[in-house]
């Protein structure tokens, strides 16, 4: 269990890890409804799908893949897939109050983000690149992590910034969420993260924060 925010071991270089613990709290549906559309316009506005390859998160994302051994064409980064579904003009389906926060983070800033269960996660953590022969039970079913990025906790990896694990994921009746957001450290964006995540909270009513920060 994480108790507030977790202690990490980074054995790979060039990611800032932000996490924030908030408390799921009553909200008003239709005020979430509307931040949800209001994010994917504004990131409809911002880019296309022809330009959001130079754009410099995404890039810095993609070298950062490819520096741990993986193809980011072939295993996209979990923000960059959500934003080219929006940028093709597809809606992102709610799925759960803070799963949404999570994806208007991610494609707000373009990183990778989850959020996880903190009752089922395991200190101690670790960020490495996955081992030949390495496997998860993700929300995409069997995954091979043989050069992915991923978190590991006591138990094993539970989460990559491509999918994540079955085991973490937020389910009814979860009352905290912790989420983590993959950032590359060359972009500088530990300020960003923290505004948006705040006035995400602030605008949707989903959610109290308890604590933020980040490891290195």
């Amino acid at each position: 269990m994480i108790e507030t925010l977790p202690a990490v071991r980074h054995d790979l270089p060039g990611w800032t890890l932000f996490w924030a613990r908030w408390r799921l709290r009553p909200h008003d549906p239709a005020a979430l409804a509307r931040v949800f559309a209001a994010g994917q316009a504004a990131a409809r506005g911002s880019w296309t799908l022809e330009t959001l390859a130079q754009q410099p998160t995404v890039a810095a994302v993609r070298a950062l893949f490819r520096q741990a051994g993986c193809d980011p064409t072939r295993y996209r980064p979990s923000s960059e897939a959500l934003l080219r579904r929006v940028l093709k003009g597809d809606d992102l389906p709610p799925i759960h109050p803070a799963v949404d926060v999570n994806n208007l983070l991610s494609i707000a800033l373009a990183v990778p983000a989850c959020v996880v269960d903190p009752e089922r996660v395991t200190p101690p953590l670790v960020l490495r690149v996955g081992r030949a022969g390495e496997r998860m039970q993700s929300m995409r079913g069997d995954f091979d992590l043989a050069g992915k990025p991923l978190l590991e906790d006591a138990e094993g990896p539970f989460g990559t910034p491509i999918t994540d694990s079955e085991r973490v994921k937020i389910r009814p009746g979860v009352a905290d969420v912790v989420l983590v957001a993959y950032l590359p450290t060359a972009c500088d964006l530990e300020a960003e993260a923290r505004a948006t995540l705040r006035r995400l909270l602030d605008a949707t009513g989903v959610g109290s924060l308890v604590a933020d920060g980040v490891t290195v």
